[in-house]
């Protein structure tokens, strides 16, 4: 029998027991409690309980008949106006069974077009006595604002290394893994404090047996950060062939895309030791090749220009 997703195996159930957004919880427990809440808007980077709160407030409000009650939606899918005119309104005009109301949840709702949004918000006028909406977005200024007034707004933070490290450590025990604290650092490192992508990592480290560092960046498709590091400190300080070969073999071997690489450069180049006026210089570049290889430009000349910046400006440190 195959195991199930970790994800969904340990997707908390009930609105208390989410993680890591302590504020966001003591007012979803108040709407549990008096069976009844507003419009809602949940807005914040992936992998920081929306879906999850949306679940569990469903779960929350109608017990057993959750089902019945609940319809969920992905905007990304279906982004266009029919879905509104179409699912949204079909679902939405008939009555809940044993509740007052029935909870449309559209997940990325940042997807979907303007002229949906607008069919959308004339839809939550109509039937707001008989059915309310919880909307997740990644970027809240993406909903038109006549649809943004009409919700209570949450906004979701990146959950904390502490949250995350204390989640694992109970997958870990549930299912009686070996993992090393270099490997649970590893994670912490690569999520960046998106819970999801945390239990996922591990979950595809324990097909390999122990979780250890290597494996944790052998499965993420991430370079070590002291390998970075000794790049980015090679070329500052000034010898472009060396750290040329060493991002060669980093790219071509390792099979990094370029893209990730130039994240993990602006992630280390923060605690390289050098000035900090270097430091703002560094970011600037980095931001600018950036820009270049998500435009389409060759990931390995961009990169090697991106360390020819790097020589450049570290002869003036």
């Amino acid at each position: 029998m195959i195991d199930a997703i970790w994800v969904e195996k340990y997707r908390p159930e009930k609105v208390e027991d989410i993680v890591g957004q302590d504020a966001i919880v003591g007012r979803l427990k108040g709407y549990v409690l008096t069976k009844n809440m507003p419009n809602l808007l949940f807005a914040g980077p992936p992998g920081t309980g929306k879906t999850t709160a949306a679940l569990a407030l469903a779960r929350g409000l109608f017990g057993k008949d959750w089902h019945s009650n609940f319809l969920e939606l992905n905007a990304s899918d279906e982004r266009g106006i029919g879905v509104v005119r179409g699912k949204i309104k079909d679902f939405a005009r008939t009555r809940s069974m044993g509740g007052d109301f029935k909870i449309i949840f559209l997940d990325e709702a940042d997807a979907l077009t303007k002229d949906a949004q607008n069919a959308m918000r004339r839809t939550m006028e109509r039937y707001s006595s008989i059915c309310r909406f919880v909307l997740s977005v990644n970027y809240s200024s993406k909903i038109i604002e006549p649809i943004q007034s009409r919700c209570a707004i949450f906004r979701y933070r990146p959950i904390k290394d502490e949250d995350i490290k204390e989640r694992l450590l109970h997958i870990k025990t549930a299912e009686k893994l070996k993992a090393s604290d270099g490997g649970i650092d590893a994670i912490l490192y690569m999520c960046e404090g998106d819970l999801r992508k945390a239990i996922n990592l591990l979950q595809s480290a324990s097909a390999f047996g122990d979780i250890t560092e290597e494996v944790i960046y052998n499965v993420g498709g991430m370079v070590k950060p002291d390998e970075i590091r000794n790049i980015l400190q090679i070329a500052i300080d000034g010898d472009f062939m060396k750290a040329r070969e060493a991002l060669r073999n980093l790219v071509i071997a390792s099979g990094v895309s370029g893209e990730d690489v130039v994240v993990q450069f602006h992630k280390e180049v923060f605690k390289l030791k050098i000035p900090q006026e270097s430091k703002i210089k560094l970011v600037g570049v980095i931001g600018e090749y950036d820009f270049r290889i998500k435009e389409g430009a060759s990931e390995l000349i961009q990169l090697e220009a991106l360390l020819a910046q790097f020589v450049g400006l570290g002869k003036q440190v």
